[in-house]
């Protein structure tokens, strides 16, 4: 009797635990993140009463009797499966779909989570609700990130400036029109481009591109393969600067689409006369000399160079990215979120707040893109919601319920025949 009521007490703790497990599931059932658990149920050794005894020539065998222990619970799961995705409209607010974790510095230790609701502290550090830094790679001096360094905590500071740039380079495009004025004067076409020097002042650089072929053929028609080309500040200037000239390919005489070509030669400015301070190599290579009527030319100069910006917005990637916008027009990289893989992410630990830690059988972390070998990619805007299925819940609730009932019958039975066996002396 005694061992009857034991089973049955084991059969008690061992489904309350099931309760506490199905409970702590249904009330995280709205917890971005949150990923469920299950419980696995064991018999415990077994008494044996009776050997097993093999056969002879004369008798089969017989298999052994055991009286069973009761019961216990063998293993608490973790079930890591993707939890649905929940739109927030709040920018700092990550989800993963599919494999890893973001990783979160708290005190001195790296902790993981699925919960990406994440926002910004007074420094620009992208922190949890609990103030966890999360974790990525930050970029260098010219904006670019090394995914195989060292993680560090991500910063989008509000006061964030981008440098100006000089402008080195002009690309100018479009086509000259190789023939000469209908009264046989050299044509002229002018075009311009933005400059900035090292402040971010903007000078407007003008750029003329002269025909220098003489008139020896009837005007109109005449082929002029040669330009030079002469600068300025002021599309009214009195004296222009040489810049240098170029040439196209082809042969003189009547006009021939088929005489246009590529233009070949070096125009520059140089440092010491240029609005910037800086020498100004100018691309040519983009033009064309195609032979027409007047009013063929059609040419346009861009610069390479920006004014300073301030940071006016930012935004995440599917990668992990943060993209910052500027008020000069231009994007900088700001950083680029970090995401764990593991071995075995279901034998991580548990730490409360939605954050787990490695445990002996978890495996290292593996830091790596977003999106790349086999890790989830980012969703900006949304947090993952639980995995938590309520009707298997509520299921697992009333076994949880009717096994806590069978086996209390089980102690209530066995003190009832220990009762009976005590009034045998009455």
């Amino acid at each position: 009797m005694l061992r009857s009521m034991f089973s049955g007490v084991s059969g008690l703790r061992s489904h309350q635990t099931m309760m506490d497990v199905v409970g702590n599931n249904i009330a995280n059932v709205n917890t971005a993140g949150f990923k469920s658990s299950g419980v696995v149920f064991a018999d415990t050794l077994s008494q044996l009463t009776k050997a097993a005894g093999a056969p002879t020539e004369v008798s089969g065998g017989t298999n052994p009797s055991q009286v069973g222990l009761g019961v216990r619970v063998q293993a608490i799961t973790q079930n890591m499966t993707q939890g649905s995705a929940q739109a927030t409209g709040k920018s700092t607010d990550l989800m993963l779909s599919g494999d890893g974790m973001f990783a979160i510095q708290q005190g001195d230790g790296t902790f993981y989570t699925r919960n990406g609701s994440f926002t910004l502290d007074a420094d620009g550090s992208v922190v949890t609700n609990d103030g966890g830094y999360v974790m990525g790679w930050r970029p260098d001096a010219n904006g670019n990130i090394n995914t195989n360094g060292t993680v560090d905590r991500l910063v989008i500071p509000s006061d964030s400036v981008m440098a100006a740039k000089v402008t080195s380079e002009a690309d100018i495009t479009g086509n000259l029109d190789n023939t000469l004025n209908a009264d046989g004067t050299a044509r002229e076409v002018t075009t311009s481009f933005k400059a900035y020097d090292e402040q971010g002042n903007l000078t407007t650089v003008y750029l003329k591109f002269t025909n220098q072929d003489g008139d020896t053929g009837t005007a109109g028609f005449q082929k002029g393969n040669t330009w030079t080309a002469t600068w300025a500040t002021s599309p009214t200037a009195t004296t222009w600067l040489p810049a240098g000239s170029i040439n196209f390919a082809g042969t003189a005489g009547p006009p021939a689409v088929a005489d246009g070509a590529k233009a070949t030669g070096t125009l520059a400015i140089p440092g010491t006369a240029s609005p910037t301070g800086q020498d100004i190599a100018i691309d040519v290579s983009g033009l064309t000399g195609y032979v027409g009527t007047t009013g063929k030319s059609n040419v346009e100069g861009n610069g390479n160079g920006f004014p300073i910006g301030s940071l006016t917005s930012y935004s995440f990637g599917t990668d992990g990215v943060i993209t910052g916008s500027y008020s000069n027009g231009y994007k900088q990289t700001l950083g680029q979120v970090a995401i764990a893989t593991f071995n075995n992410s279901a034998g991580l630990r548990k730490e409360g707040n939605s954050l787990y830690s490695v445990s002996t059988n978890s495996g290292a972390p593996v830091f790596g893109i977003a999106g790349d070998a086999g890790r989830g990619t980012i969703l900006a805007g949304s947090l993952e919601m639980s995995n938590v299925d309520l009707s298997a819940e509520f299921t697992n609730l009333i076994l949880a319920q009717r096994g806590f009932q069978a086996n209390s019958r089980i102690i209530s039975t066995s003190d009832d025949i220990l009762q009976e066996l005590v009034n045998l002396k009455r």
